[in-house]
């Protein structure tokens, strides 16, 4: 007999719980245990989602399906490590599928407070990275769906270019012409309003 789907409710608060056991309780049917994997993903989740569609109730709804999909695959996940990718690449890839169904939706602007809000908790950011990866975060509302998700997962999510080319099923090269591309018109953009020198580059460091 198939279990019953839960009523997956999502509230954006920070969680700490231990993870060591959760996944095999969650697998064997333990609700309380899947609902403890929800509080502790869900703002990585969310912020993949608000930062790709640019809207609260977009990243609320795709965070929704992420974690119904995610129930129905739960014996498919092979560990806490698996789960995060897991995670990321379905909400990415869920993302980059809806931009793509709705044209008039690709198109945003980010606002100050709602970046706050956004950010998983607990989160830190060197004072020298904050004002690149708040750049970054203007911009990814004027790119096309597959270099925003590119973008996210490098800026915000900080997973390297390997790890980005596996959870976008993508080659590794065209990651890095996705980079390459995004932090020249990031270039571009602050220094026309003044915000860097010609001296700040923003290239990748290494392969």
């Amino acid at each position: 007999m198939s279990r019953a789907e839960p009523n997956v409710v999502v509230n954006f608060e920070s969680a700490h719980v231990d993870t060591s056991s959760l996944l095999r309780r969650a697998c064997d049917g333990d609700d309380g245990a899947f609902a403890d994997i929800v509080r502790r993903h869900q703002a990585t989740v969310f912020s993949i989602g608000y930062r790709m569609l640019g809207r609260r109730d977009a990243a609320e709804d795709l965070a929704q399906d992420v974690f119904l999909q995610l129930y129905r695959k739960l014996d498919s996940i092979e560990s806490i490590e698996h789960l995060g990718f897991w995670l990321r690449r379905v909400a990415t890839n869920l993302a980059i599928d809806r931009l793509r169904r709705s044209p008039s939706a690709t198109t945003y602007a980010l606002d100050e407070a709602t970046l706050d809000d956004a950010a998983e908790p607990g989160a830190a950011e060197a004072t020298e990275d904050h004002l690149m990866t708040r750049a970054v975060a203007k911009l990814l509302g004027e790119l096309a769906p597959a270099p925003r998700a590119v973008m996210v997962l490098r800026y915000q999510e900080d997973r390297d270019v390997a790890e980005i080319a596996a959870t976008l099923d993508m080659p590794v090269n065209t990651v890095k012409s996705h980079i390459k591309r995004s932090l020249t018109a990031l270039r571009a953009k602050l220094l026309g309003a003044r915000l860097i020198t010609a001296g700040n580059s923003f290239e990748e460091e290494g392969p």
